[in-house]
């Protein structure tokens, strides 16, 4: 299972590739990195991508998945800013274990999609990822809602639309 994102880094839209170690389901609690000391959680909407796909041109786009779920995504902004700022690689604060929460799945006639909340549209990302890779049954896209990003503190809840998760 591969999971693919898109997200804002540096004022640009950029897709990340997350191992599957990154998952954090079935209301586990979000444990703080100890080698950071800023998290931020960026909100985001999951698609389960439910047949194989390769160049798959955005028209045919919404035949790829089969289920939305509400996301949070946890960056160690501290670690991030500081690989910017140097030129390094910003791959240990995005795609650390346990970085992506996954809340309920909805089927996909339930779900009011609205393209504008969305770093790249659905129809796009699908369209770019299958572009650079096959996209398989059970792998995640997950795309980043064009919300600021929030910073998280040990103890808080996260409770909406369908994804809870308790920061520890």
């Amino acid at each position: 299972m591969k999971i693919i994102g898109f997200t804002y880094i540096n004022g640009q839209t950029e897709m990340v590739l997350k191992g599957d170690s990154c998952l954090l389901v079935n209301r586990k609690p979000f444990f703080m990195p100890d080698w950071t000391s800023d998290v931020q959680m960026q909100r985001c909407i999951v698609l389960r991508v439910s047949r194989l796909g390769k160049s798959i041109a955005a028209k045919f786009a919404n035949r790829y998945y089969d289920a939305i779920a509400y996301g949070a995504d946890f960056t160690a902004a501290d670690v991030l800013h500081e690989a910017i700022t140097h030129g390094h690689s910003w791959t240990p604060a995005t795609c650390f274990d346990y970085s992506l929460a996954v809340g309920a799945w909805i089927d996909i006639e339930q779900f009011a999609l609205n393209n504008d909340q969305l770093a790249v549209p659905v129809e796009q990302a699908i369209e770019q990822a299958s572009k650079v890779m096959t996209i398989r049954q059970g792998d995640l896209i997950y795309i980043h809602l064009k919300d600021e990003p929030q910073h998280v503190e040990r103890d808080e809840v996260i409770e909406e639309e369908g994804l809870y998760c308790k920061i520890k």
